[in-house]
């Protein structure tokens, strides 16, 4: 269990860190995050017992690194599409 915690420590770092790299401008990172903030309140409020916030932030690093992966997709797609035009 304890290897669990430290994995999502380590992801959660992860995640404000590429929230920091991509404070910028809008992009899929920050609408991850909206969104996986949305589905944490969502389930936490619906949850049985009481409300718990550590489901609202997981909810969003989930958010944040599916924004990521899409950022970094995107960004390969362009770079393989240029790289063929040549």
């Amino acid at each position: 269990m304890e290897s669990l915690s430290i994995t999502w420590k380590l992801l959660t770092i992860l995640a404000f860190v590429s929230l920091i790299i991509f404070w910028k401008n809008r992009n899929s990172v920050w609408g991850g995050f909206t969104i996986g903030i949305i589905i944490g309140l969502l389930i936490a409020l619906f949850k049985k017992g009481s409300f718990d916030w550590y489901v609202v932030l997981k909810a969003g690093v989930i958010g944040i690194l599916f924004g990521v992966l899409s950022e970094l997709l995107s960004k390969i797609g362009e770079y393989l599409k240029n790289r063929r035009n040549l």
